[in-house]
């Protein structure tokens, strides 16, 4: 077993061997520029770029137009709501978002506020949900859209993304969904969750860092966005920018495997992070689950521990288990999760969340050593502590 155990798969996955092997040859072989049209090594990439632009389509139940190449998910979702905006700005002003989301939706919502948008910060309960009466009341004759996230990226709550969708339809406002933490994960038809536009990356299901994708509704209705990149006019005039072949074929490979081997991997990974959530509650008194309890990703378990000192705590972690504190977006910076403070918890608790994320290549043994270690941690960190504390057991 190679120490540390590596737990922090909500912030990045290890690339699979498979979506390398895929990959590589785009190195070797196939390096043309897709956009060179007048040689075979240019037609090869376009090539290979139309095929995997084709299979994410498939997966998603989009048509091939209606991807659209990015960086990530960062740069997809600040294309989708600030595209949005400038497009329908005549139509409306109004926007509608919740506090959870990620960083980069709350800061292209900022930015937005201050070119004269107004944007509603939907309230979430304890578990991370937001309440559909309140999005209902929300609305007004300026909202012009809807954007939250599938899963959230670090209490992995899940949000009820169609009926948002059917509300959103009702209306006529369209719905943006951030999937970068549920894509490759769950299933997920654009069709059948009413979702108008839709972001997420490779680097989050297996596949490589710097590339991403943009799903863009063509019918019923047909969304038009401004670009944020002008150039070449690549990607449908979305997204001007030479294409990272390799990268999006990694991307493609890695939503394959995820579609076709994603139920049994959903239950082994849940099997495990149940069994590290069980084992951790039955050897230590004084720690809490956030977030939902059934509507959550598998591979989820953000844990709050009472009477430690939070940042002790993950650096002595760090030597043996490789976790966060929040997402990664927060890292290194003085704040603490604004996630777990929109959830209403405790001072004390948001400063000593922990974050696991269990992954794919995670086993058995491997779980076991991070409930032995995390329990002997938390313990010595108590009987240092001057604070009052639960009795260990």
């Amino acid at each position: 077993m190679k120490l540390p155990i590596y737990m922090d798969n909500h912030a990045t996955t290890p690339v699979e061997p498979r979506v390398l092997e895929a990959m590589e040859p785009c190195f070797r072989h196939f390096f043309g520029n897709s956009a060179s049209t007048s040689h075979p090594y240019g037609w090869d990439a376009e090539q290979l770029v139309a095929e995997s632009r084709n299979s994410i389509a498939n997966i998603i139940g989009a048509a091939s137009k209606e991807i659209v190449f990015t960086s990530g998910a960062t740069e997809s979702n600040n294309l989708a709501i600030k595209g949005v905006a400038a497009m329908y700005r005549e139509r409306g002003n109004h926007l509608i978002t919740q506090p959870t989301e990620h960083k980069c939706v709350l800061d292209t919502m900022k930015y937005l506020e201050t070119q004269g948008f107004e944007v509603t910060y939907l309230k979430v309960d304890s578990t991370g949900l937001i309440d559909l009466e309140e999005l209902k009341k929300s609305i007004t004759d300026q909202t012009i859209l809807i954007s939250t996230m599938f899963a959230n990226n670090e209490i992995g709550t899940i949000q009820p993304i169609a009926e948002i969708g059917r509300i959103a339809k009702e209306r006529e406002i369209l719905l943006h969904v951030d999937g970068a933490q549920g894509i490759g994960k769950l299933d997920f038809d654009v069709d059948r969750f009413g979702v108008d536009l839709l972001s997420f990356s490779g680097h989050k299901m297996y596949g490589p860092k710097g590339v991403g994708a943009l799903y863009v509704r063509q019918y019923k209705p047909r969304v038009r966005l401004v670009p944020l990149m002008h150039g070449g006019g690549h990607e449908f005039g979305l997204r001007s920018g030479t294409l990272n072949v390799a990268g999006i074929v990694g991307l493609a490979k890695a939503l394959e495997i995820s579609r076709a081997e994603g139920d049994s991997e959903y239950e082994r990974i849940q099997a495990l992070r149940d069994r590290l959530e069980q084992g951790i509650l039955s050897q230590l008194p004084g720690v809490t689950v956030n977030g939902h309890p059934e509507k959550r990703l598998a591979n989820n378990l953000n844990l709050s521990v009472d009477d430690v000192e939070g940042e002790s705590l993950i650096a002595e972690l760090c030597h043996e288990i490789a976790v966060s504190s929040s997402s990664a977006c927060m890292s290194g910076t003085s704040g603490t999760s604004y996630v777990l403070k929109a959830l209403g918890l405790r001072s004390d608790r948001v400063q000593t969340s922990v974050r696991f994320g269990v992954g794919r290549f995670n086993k058995a043994e491997e779980i076991e050593f991070a409930i032995e270690y995390f329990t002997k941690i938390v313990k010595q960190l108590r009987q240092r502590s001057p604070l009052p504390h639960p009795k260990n057991t």
